[in-house]
C-alpha cells in the first residue's frame, strides 16, 4: 500500500512539474521580480557543477560499498536538483529568453546539447524520483534496476546543463 501511495505521488508530481514548467516558459509576460533573477542562470550552472560532482563521489562510494556516504551524496544531489528546478523557474518567469548567437557547426552543436539536455531532463524526473524513493526505503533491488537508466540520464542532464549554460553565457544582457 505504502509502495503504491509512494509511486502515485511521484507520478503525479513528475506529471505537474513538467506542466508547470511548459506553461512557465510560454508565459507572454513576465513579473519583475527583481535584478538578483538575472544571476541566476550562473548560480545554476554552479548547482548543475556540484550535482554532477555528488553523482559520482556517490558512484565511487557505492562502489567502495560505503552505503552511509553513497545516500548523503545521492541525497545531496537531489537536493540540488530540487533547488535547481526552483531558480530555473524563477530565472524564466522574469526574464526574456536569451537567443544563442553562434553560428555554422557551434549553433548546431549547442541546440543538439540544449535539445537532448531539456528532453532528458523530462525523462530523467520520474526515475531519479523513483531511484531517491526506493533507495531511500531500502528496497534494493528495484533501486538497481531503476539506477541503471536515471544515473547515466542524470549525470547527461547535469554535465549538458553546465555546458549550454558556458555556451550561451556570451549573449546573454544584464
Amino acid at each position: 500500500m505504502k509502495d503504491k501511495i509512494g509511486i502515485r505521488t511521484i507520478n503525479i508530481l513528475s506529471v505537474v512539474i513538467v506542466v508547470v514548467v511548459m506553461i512557465m516558459l510560454g508565459l507572454r509576460q513576465k513579473p519583475y521580480i527583481g535584478e538578483w533573477t538575472k544571476q541566476l542562470t550562473f548560480v545554476n550552472a554552479i548547482i548543475n557543477s556540484l550535482t554532477a560532482f555528488f553523482l559520482l563521489l556517490g558512484l565511487y562510494f557505492i562502489r567502495q560499498r560505503n552505503i552511509r556516504a553513497h545516500k548523503m551524496c545521492m541525497s545531496a544531489g537531489f537536493l540540488l536538483g530540487g533547488l535547481f528546478l526552483v531558480f530555473y523557474v524563477l530565472y524564466h518567469i522574469s526574464n526574456e529568453e536569451t537567443r544563442f548567437g553562434g553560428e555554422g557547426a557551434l549553433r548546431y552543436f549547442y541546440f543538439f546539447i540544449l535539445i537532448t539536455h531539456v528532453l532528458a531532463s523530462f525523462v530523467v524526473l520520474p526515475l531519479v524520483l523513483r531511484a531517491y524513493y526506493y533507495g531511500w526505503n531500502r528496497m534494493d533491488d528495484r533501486h538497481r534496476k531503476i539506477v541503471r537508466y536515471a544515473y547515466p540520464i542524470w549525470l547527461y542532464v547535469s554535465i549538458t546543463g553546465v555546458i549550454a549554460y558556458l555556451m550561451i553565457r556570451p549573449y546573454y544582457t544584464f
